[in-house]
């Protein structure tokens, strides 16, 4: 069921994901559905933390084998790419979990300690990396979020400024870095 609730969420956008769509995707009555969730709210947490688990997954992958500028660049670039792929994704990634679900918790904590680990050789303490990876994080997914939503309407090409902002991200990690 949450395959078919990403459907939705990937062809119509969040805001149109209700049972009644899932029911019909699924050909069962949407009475049914209450099987597998208690309501669209179960339904969309579990949406987030497919999306969340993915991502993490994404950047894991993207940052194994590199360091440092090159890690921060790979991290971007997949951060960006799935965004690409997938631009209705977007509030699963920027909604804080509820304090009480150690699940989806523990999911947006495996996504920060990718960040924290490509962070590591700059020599950040764990505040330190903390600040960085909310930064990285804002910046990367202000940048991918404006793409997806058509924000730069100027004629000049959007990837050459993705690749301004990665240069930008790891000269700021790097000056932060020897500030400390």
């Amino acid at each position: 069921m949450v395959d078919l609730a990403v459907a939705v969420v990937d062809d119509l956008g969040p805001e149109e994901l209700t049972l009644a769509k899932i029911a019909d995707r699924a050909g069962v009555a949407a009475p049914s559905l209450y099987k597998h969730v208690k309501n669209l709210a179960d339904l969309r947490r579990l949406i987030d933390l497919r999306v969340v688990k993915e991502m993490a997954e994404t950047l894991r992958a993207a940052a194994t084998g590199r360091e440092g500028g090159d890690a921060v660049a790979a991290v971007a670039d997949a951060y960006r790419h799935y965004l690409q792929a997938h631009p209705h994704r977007t509030h699963a990634l920027t909604a804080a979990p509820d304090r009480g679900d150690t699940e989806l918790s523990a999911a947006t904590h495996a996504v920060a300690e990718v960040v924290f680990a490509v962070l590591r050789p700059f020599g950040f303490d764990h505040a330190q990396s903390v600040h960085a990876t909310r930064c990285l994080r804002a910046a990367v997914h202000g940048f991918a979020g404006l793409e997806a939503s058509g924000g730069f309407g100027r004629p000049e090409d959007v990837g050459e400024s993705f690749e301004v902002l990665k240069k930008m991200l790891v000269q700021g990690l790097t000056n932060y870095a020897e500030s400390q």
